[in-house]
């Protein structure tokens, strides 16, 4: 339940960068740049989220890094493929 919450918050947050890309920028390639700046925050914000699990929860970082690299991952598509889309047109 933790890996989808973390998950949909990430989803969020990219909403906020692509809200704030647009609004900054006044275009889609706000919304791109907003998208791009997105991708290594969340990969920084993934990270976090693997350390708390080792550090407070007791888990091994072997039992971490697959949970670490879905959580990143699927937020980190749903950015490429906006940043896709968008680049299109």
């Amino acid at each position: 339940m933790h890996m989808v919450s973390v998950i949909g918050g990430g989803a969020v947050l990219l909403g906020l960068f692509a809200l704030f890309g647009k609004l900054w920028g006044g275009d889609t390639a706000g919304i791109v740049t907003g998208a791009k700046w997105f991708v290594p925050v969340w990969l920084v914000m993934s990270l976090v989220n693997m350390t708390v699990g080792v550090t407070k929860a007791g888990y091994t970082i072997a039992q971490e890094l697959p949970i670490l690299l879905v959580v990143f991952a699927v937020p980190a598509v749903l950015a490429a493929g906006l940043i896709w889309q968008l680049a299109k047109t």
